[in-house]
């Protein structure tokens, strides 16, 4: 028995020592490094939590197998030294957020898989050669974003009133001459007179706004990504100040004061992005050969508070097709 028993131990010590031995060998726990960037110090974008999310349901975890290194930048020019920085630090991938991140990356992060996150027209922008052969190292989810003429349309039905518009655009986003002509069309169309201020700085749109009065302007329409991007906080307060209505960007605008949005869930874009592109690319696959795809489930989003503080009564007819009403 004794025999036996010392024989059971030395087996046990022998298979411990073994697996001891062989933990030892194995290689460590591969560490993928991600760096994203987007321009924009107001606010940092909802996609980034869902990207989060996502990731960690697929097996990601921060700390253990994951490092992300965010930057969150003031303007194109911090971008293009951050995109540089990338290149130089060579992680294994880049999240590029909206469209100043990724006309930033292009053409300096060059061998360094990219994907980007609701950006407007990657192809007009001369990114990628096409959505459904991207080339190259950028891929990514374009999103409805802005839809000029469907925002107008609907800030018409719940402002009847709307007669006099201001449209703000920075006059250095190259996206802008397409999104006020989308924006004049839908205006014309409905019998609304646009009031056309270009700013591009905090102090251009203080001088703007200091010019006006419900008297004046019955409402705000931002037909530029670089504003809707860079100042949204400040649009907010100083249209509030002035007890204007604004068609809002997104669904983070309008719990912040904007009157209404049409747009997409943006965390929800971040969450589709992580398996559908991220992870898909952490394993071997090429960015040149995953398509370019839209996300396009608008949600109509408006804030009754804001609208009943400023004498709006929203009509049964809009509130049917309302996705979420905050209150």
């Amino acid at each position: 028995m004794m025999i036996v028993r010392a024989a059971l131990s030395a087996a046990l010590a022998l298979s411990v020592l073994v697996a001891s031995l062989a933990a030892e060998a194995q290689p460590p726990a591969k560490v993928y490094r991600i760096s994203l960037f987007h321009v924009g110090l107001d606010h940092v974008p909802p996609s980034l939590d869902g990207l989060r999310d996502g990731l960690k349901a697929l097996g990601y975890e921060e700390g253990k197998n994951l490092r992300l290194d965010f930057r969150n930048l003031p303007d194109e020019a911090a971008a293009r030294v951050t995109a540089a920085e990338f290149a130089r630090t060579r992680p294994d991938l880049v999240v590029a957020f909206e469209n100043q991140t990724i006309r930033a990356a292009h053409g300096t992060i060059t061998d360094i898989p990219v994907v980007f996150l609701h950006v407007s027209d990657p192809v007009a922008a001369g990114v990628v050669k096409s959505l459904a052969h991207p080339g190259g190292n950028m891929t990514g989810l374009v999103a409805l974003g802005n839809a000029p003429t469907k925002e107008v349309q609907l800030f018409k039905e719940i402002v009847p009133g709307l007669h006099r518009m201001l449209v703000l655009a920075d006059p250095d986003d190259p996206g802008v001459p397409q999104f006020r002509r989308e924006v004049w069309q839908a205006a014309s169309a409905l019998k609304i007179t646009t009031i056309d201020r270009d700013a591009g700085t905090q102090k251009n749109l203080e001088q703007v706004f200091a010019s006006l009065s419900r008297s004046n302007t019955d409402g705000v329409f931002i037909a530029s990504l670089n504003l809707r991007v860079k100042f949204h906080s400040l649009i907010l307060r100083l249209a509030a100040a002035r007890q204007i209505p604004v068609a809002g960007h997104r669904k983070e605008w309008v719990e912040r004061g904007a009157l209404f949005s049409y747009a997409e869930n943006i965390r929800e874009v971040g969450r589709v992005a992580a398996g559908r592109y991220v992870d898909k690319i952490l394993k071997g696959a090429k960015p040149a050969d995953l398509p370019i795809e839209a996300y396009e489930r608008p949600e109509l989003v408006i804030n009754l508070k804001v609208a009943k503080a400023l004498g709006f009564t929203i009509s049964p007819f809009v509130l049917l097709r309302v996705d979420q009403v905050i209150e």
